[in-house]
């Protein structure tokens, strides 16, 4: 005889179907198949085409087995996500087995032949349950503020990463848009050096690849400021389009290179009504009111002010660089000498 009864599980009143009074108490004393987890669901709270409801019951007369027939859920609510998109979209609940029960060995995953849907868990609670850290808006991040998924420092938008603010995968560095780097602000990929495009570099600012000096825009360079490949000596730099006896270092490290850099920039000058070009008053009509007008700089009219200030050892430290032609710095700067 198939009738219907009730019977309580820890508060629980659940409605089962069975065939006789015997299996029915059997079941509800049956403590060791009582199982809590949590399930996925899409926006319309159904999994595979099944309808689910918060606050019911759901049985099926299978025997449950993991990825085959049965309801599935998993005991951490992280690992729901290995099946589902980590989607806010989606449902997400509380649920308790009742029935028969298959356990997944190689996560949390089991599946069972009874199902209660207990409560609805919003997406804030998923968020701080599914990650150590604070704020994160990403999946199991033991740091804070993630948008990506299983990282242990802060502010990433990548994966897998131990460092900070990357955008890229499994970077131990910081501010990394590649993956893999042990080094910082890298865009290319394994590099253990810092602000490299490139690939497997151990120097800094290379465009090129396996490069253990600096700034290399070729490959497999053991030098600095190569743009050629397997290189073991700095090259020499052209200066005012001749070659000349400077390395690229040092120019970095010249006086001049030092005073070029103090010329200003958005420099302001009076200029009085009568100094201005007609061009000017029609442009600045307050002229009139105020007695001219407060003109902004072009750059080259800001380096030409620098220079007809500048001290005459000053002038000479740059008339001395290697191959000097006046004509082509003031083509280049501006400044007319």
């Amino acid at each position: 005889m198939v009738m219907q009864s009730r019977c309580q599980h820890n508060g629980l009143i659940t409605s089962v179907h069975k065939n006789s009074q015997n299996t029915q108490e059997s079941l509800c004393h049956r403590k060791e198949n009582i199982m809590e987890g949590y399930k996925v669901f899409e926006p319309d709270w159904t999994c595979r085409g099944f309808q689910y409801e918060v606050g019911k019951t759901f049985e099926e007369d299978v025997t449950p087995s993991c990825c085959n027939r049965g309801f599935h859920f998993c005991k951490e609510l992280k690992d729901c996500f290995n099946y589902y998109p980590f989607n806010p979209d989606n449902k997400v609940a509380k649920v308790i087995a009742l029935g028969e029960i298959d356990e997944e060995s190689d996560d949390s995953k089991c599946c069972t032949n009874k199902i209660q849907i207990v409560e609805e868990i919003s997406w804030e609670d998923v968020l701080r349950m599914v990650n150590l850290g604070k704020g994160n808006a990403g999946l199991c991040n033991s740091g804070d503020w993630n948008s990506g998924d299983w990282n242990s420092g802060d502010w990433n938008s990548g994966n897998w990463n131990s460092g900070n603010r990357n955008s890229g995968n499994r970077n131990s560095g910081d501010c990394n848009s590649g993956d893999w780097n042990s080094g910082n602000r890298n865009s290319g990929d394994c590099n253990s050096g810092n602000r490299n495009s490139g690939n497997r570099n151990s120097g800094d600012w290379n465009s090129g690849n396996r490069n253990s000096g600096n700034r290399n825009s070729g490959d497999w360079n053991k030098t600095n400021f190569s743009n050629g490949c397997f290189n073991t000596e700095e090259p020499k730099i052209f200066l005012f389009n001749k070659p000349s006896d400077w390395t690229y270092r040092d120019w970095l490290n010249s006086d001049a290179r030092y005073l070029l850099n103090q010329i200003p920039r958005n420099v302001v000058d009076w200029i009085w009504s009568d100094n201005m070009t007609d061009e000017e008053k029609e442009q600045h009509p307050e002229y009139e009111v105020v007695g001219g007008y407060l003109k902004i700089l072009d750059e080259s009219e800001c380096g030409q002010l620098w220079w007809d200030s500048l001290s005459e050892r000053y002038k000479n430290i740059i008339k001395a660089m290697p191959n000097f032609d006046k004509e082509i710095f003031e083509d280049v700067t501006g400044i007319k000498i």
